[in-house]
């Protein structure tokens, strides 16, 4: 049985906005719900009650309409929540105008900013007004290539208040891999920054822009964000304009009425099999989903100063934007979390008195390794809730995080994914904490694992599926008409059931454990591992930085294989091999034990930063990786074609 780690006090339960949920549940509907448990069961088996009533409870700013909340609810794909709402995404998050903190912005090179709600209007009415002079209209597309500033909230927001369709990428990307997102849904208005800072370097981004503006003939204006250098060289772009310089200060804020599934964003698959899949998430479905992981899952507030580490590449920047609907205070980031030190981001928690920390499982994993403890170093009195996801969390490093950072603090592994931009599985303000799960399933959100033959279990390892309809399941992919693509991503394995693609277990405390991707899971004796539960057990050795597993066709069966990538001054000699190996079984299985540990130079990665356990396992079978565009460092790659390692 896994062990508790932190348990919410009594005031802390009371003082939720969960609690007040559940109460006025019970007294609009009649119910005498005594806690999550009930509320869950309710939400799944009576979706158009809960969403309803969240939706109330959140005070989304909407015109319901007469229809039912759920149309065709057995349909999947194929159910529609809230018909005939109209509603606008970027109303909802600004219905605050005063001057309370919306945005504070911080940056690797000590630069600090600060926008009020009030500012922040004024700004998004002025960006919105030159949009919507420059042509763009309900359902066009606009684009950003922007690092985690402030000019991309105000884009987005301007963007989403004309009714049109926001979809961005991280600075980071190349122009291959830009080309093949934004040339597959054709932007009409291009947002951009001259650079952005990494790690003590600075890094242009309008060479690549460039590229992109000449290749894709859709973009129509460009705007520059003047970011790394105060006058950037316009001139090497076509219809280029500075986003300080554009549109007319004073502009009323306007909000253009949009029907509840209506597209809002175009998000990306990791595009490492193919073309990215370019994900379009509807207004409303969005904003209810985000609205009921912020208020009830994350208990966040309007007293809240929420930060996660992200970037516009990532579905998290999404999400984390949505919070501004709930009147808290967004922290956002550009730059490296080490630099110049391990403490760089703690000590702007510490400064910024953040509440709410979110970051990824590998930031807490390196955490853990390094010599540095923000327990220590900081004052982390204000910090309540600390988020983890992009991994699973394995049960060690939550034990660190309550070991060295802090003892009294909510910490939420969460899990779902830009498939549905939000959560199947996250934190529940009333459920402790256990080492190495998830708390519990999110509301509204009928999650489940099957076995092989699809049926549903529980303590024994499976798919995760959903097989309820919930809002914010796409709307489809783009340029998929007759949406085969959609349904064959989806429901092609359980007909009329959303089949994620994770490999996971539902606990006996009701909480959920990641072990890895369904299409990653090794298979030697026919046995199905998780490679989540291999990365958990090695990289707790001080030499391994980090791992990656695959199944090698071997002799008419699979063999696990494990790629490490060293810590500095270590080597991969027989005595670390065997400690490998002692470490995953004492930590797994015998089954789990490698039978080849190879040490790598560099491990491939997505440009999300996820690692890729199928591009590695094409190379070492002799396939080709079609799209290596779609990888951070596809260099990477070459190593493991041909290793002499494994013809033996």
């Amino acid at each position: 049985m896994s062990e508790i780690l932190w348990r919410p006090s009594a005031e802390r339960i009371a003082g939720s906005n969960l609690t007040r949920f559940i109460a006025c549940v019970n007294a609009r509907r009649g119910k005498d719900f005594a806690g999550y448990e009930d509320l869950y069961a309710w939400s799944v088996s009576e979706p158009g009650e809960f969403w309803t009533e969240l939706a109330r409870f959140t005070d989304v700013r909407a015109r319901w309409g007469t229809a039912a909340p759920l149309a065709q609810g057995a349909r999947m794909p194929g159910a529609r929540f809230f018909a005939d709402t109209r509603l606008n995404f970027a109303e909802n998050l600004l219905r605050y105008a005063d001057d309370h903190a919306a945005i504070v912005f911080r940056n690797e090179r000590g630069v600090r900013r600060r926008l009020s709600f009030r500012e922040l209007g004024a700004e998004v009415a002025r960006v919105a007004g030159w949009l919507a002079a420059a042509g763009v209209r309900p359902g066009d597309r606009v684009a950003g290539f922007l690092p985690d500033v402030p000019e991309a909230c105000i884009a987005m927001l301007a963007t989403a208040s004309l009714g049109a369709v926001w979809s961005s990428c991280s600075p980071d990307f190349g122009a291959p891999a830009l080309f093949d997102r934004f040339g597959q849904i054709g932007p009409k208005v291009l947002f951009c920054a001259d650079g952005y800072f990494y790690a003590g370097k600075v890094h242009d981004s309008l060479a690549t822009v460039a590229s992109l503006s000449a290749r894709l003939a859709a973009i129509e204006r460009v705007v520059v964000v003047p970011y790394v250098s105060e006058d950037p060289p316009l001139g090497m772009l076509r219809n280029a304009a500075r986003f300080d310089r554009i549109g007319v200060p004073g502009s009323r804020l306007a909000f253009e009425s949009m029907a509840f599934n209506d597209p809002l964003y175009i998000l990306y698959s990791s595009g490492t099999t193919g073309a990215p899949k370019c994900i379009v998430h509807g207004v409303g479905g969005t904003l209810l989903q985000h609205q009921k992981e912020h208020v009830l899952h994350t208990d966040v507030k309007r007293t809240d100063r929420l930060f996660y580490f992200t970037t516009c590449g990532w579905m998290m920047w999404n999400w984390q934007m949505s919070a501004l609907a709930a009147g808290s205070t967004l922290v956002l980031y550009d730059g490296s979390p080490f630099h110049p030190d391990p403490g760089a981001l703690w000590r702007m928690a510490e400064e910024e008195r953040i509440t709410i920390f979110g970051t990824s499982a590998k930031y807490l994993a390196a955490m853990q390794k390094s010599s540095f403890r923000p327990a220590a170093s900081s004052d982390l009195s204000a910090l309540r809730t600390i988020l983890s996801t992009g991994s699973p969390l394995a049960a060690e490093t939550f034990e660190s995080v309550y070991r060295d950072i802090k003892s009294d603090v909510a910490l939420a592994s969460i899990s779902g994914g830009t498939d549905i931009i939000g959560c199947f599985a996250l934190g529940c303000p009333l459920r402790p904490v256990y080492a190495g799960e998830i708390q519990c399933r999110g509301l509204g959100m009928r999650v489940e694992i099957f076995d092989e033959d699809g049926h549903p279990v529980r303590a024994r390892r499976g798919e995760l599926v959903c097989t309820a309809p919930f809002p914010s399941m796409p709307l489809g992919f783009w340029n998929d008409a007759d949406g085969s693509r959609y349904r064959a991503a989806y429901f092609e394995r359980y007909p009329g059931v959303w089949h994620h693609g994770d490999y996971a277990v539902l606990t006996e405390h009701d909480g959920i454990v990641i072990l890895g991707r369904s299409d990653a899971v090794l298979n030697p004796g026919g046995v199905r591992i998780g490679t989540a539960e291999i990365y958990a057990a090695v990289e707790t050795l001080p030499e391994v930085e980090e791992s990656l597993a695959i199944g090698q066709d071997w002799k008419n069966d699979v063999r696990v294989v494990l790629f490490v990538r060293l810590a500095p001054g270590a080597s991969l000699d027989e005595p670390l091999r065997k400690r490998i190996r002692e470490t995953i079984r004492a930590h797994t299985t015998p089954r789990h034990v490698p039978a080849k540990i190879i040490a790598a130079p560099d491990l491939p990665r997505t440009l999300s930063g996820k690692l890729t356990e199928l591009a590695v396992r094409a190379v070492i079978h002799g396939e080709t990786v079609t799209n290596r565009e779609a990888l951070a460092n596809p260099a990477a790659l070459d190593y493991f074609r041909d290793l002499p390692e494994l013809k033996a």
